[in-house]
This record gives C-alpha cells, sequence and structure tokens, in this order.
C-alpha cells in the first residue's frame, strides 16, 4: 500500500471508529499529501467530531493540511429545531428544573435567553442546543445568577 492509500485508509479508519460519525456520509481523499474532506452530517457536533478526528490522524502521520468540505445539513424546519432544542434540554441532568431559559429559532440558528444557577448550568444548556439536530449556530444570551 503505498503513502497516498495509506494516509486515506488511516483518516476513514479514524472516522469510521467514532461513534459520532457516520463514516458513509465524509469521503476522505488524499490529494498530494494532503487530506480532503467531503461530505454532509446531520448536526454540527458530527461536524466537530469529523474534523477533530481526521486532524488528529493527520497530525500523527504527517500531514499538515486539511481541506474540509463537509456541511452540515438537516431538513428540519425552525418549529422542529426549537422543539428538539427544548427536548435536549429537558434531558440533560445539569440543567436544574428551575432554569428560566427561553429558545427562540430563526431558520436553523438558535438564541437562548434567560437565567442560570451557575457557570456549569451555562455550559450545559449551551452544548445542549448545539447537540440538537439541525442547529446551525446558537447565539447565547444567558445570564449566570449565581
Amino acid at each position: 500500500m503505498g503513502k497516498t492509500q495509506d494516509i486515506r485508509a488511516a483518516v476513514k479508519d479514524e472516522l469510521s471508529f467514532d461513534p459520532l460519525i457516520d463514516p458513509a456520509a465524509v469521503t476522505v481523499e488524499n490529494l498530494g499529501g494532503e487530506v480532503a474532506l467531503n461530505g454532509t452530517v446531520p448536526s454540527y457536533p458530527q461536524y466537530l467530531q469529523a474534523a477533530t478526528a481526521a486532524s488528529a490522524v493527520a497530525g500523527l502521520i504527517g500531514v499538515r493540511n486539511i481541506d474540509n468540505e463537509i456541511y452540515v445539513s438537516n431538513d428540519a424546519g425552525p418549529g422542529d429545531v426549537t422543539q428538539r432544542v427544548q427536548e435536549a434540554l429537558d434531558r440533560y441532568a445539569l440543567i436544574l428544573d428551575d432554569s428560566d431559559v427561553t429558545v427562540n429559532t430563526d431558520l436553523n440558528t438558535v438564541w437562548l435567553t434567560g437565567h442560570v444557577s451557575t457557570w456549569a448550568e451555562h455550559d450545559a444548556v449551551a452544548a445542549a442546543a448545539w447537540m440538537a439536530p439541525g442547529v446551525y449556530d446558537v447565539r447565547d444570551d444567558l445570564y449566570v445568577t449565581g
């Protein structure tokens, strides 16, 4: 196996090992010793996971540049996004029931407003919003009261 195939195989193996990434959604190419990622994933966290996994492997095998052409695409409408974010907030144990968090959406951008008790809760709210399918951007206007 030549170096080109080794690089491509190593990155593909890493992507298929990560449970957050659908390896069929991301293609890996080697362009003259540089890695090119192409494809579409349904959420921003999957985008980040794919980019991070590829960067980690590329660094280990001496690849300096990654051309990341992965896009986030989800057919969720604004109402779906609002509901998915609210459900994610309801499931997250670090977000207290007495939190005053309001979720508003404009297309696939989420605005978080209200009050939380701690910075840990603040970070949990933002992370839960990012994890909801269909979210492309999160605007954080939360106040920490504690």
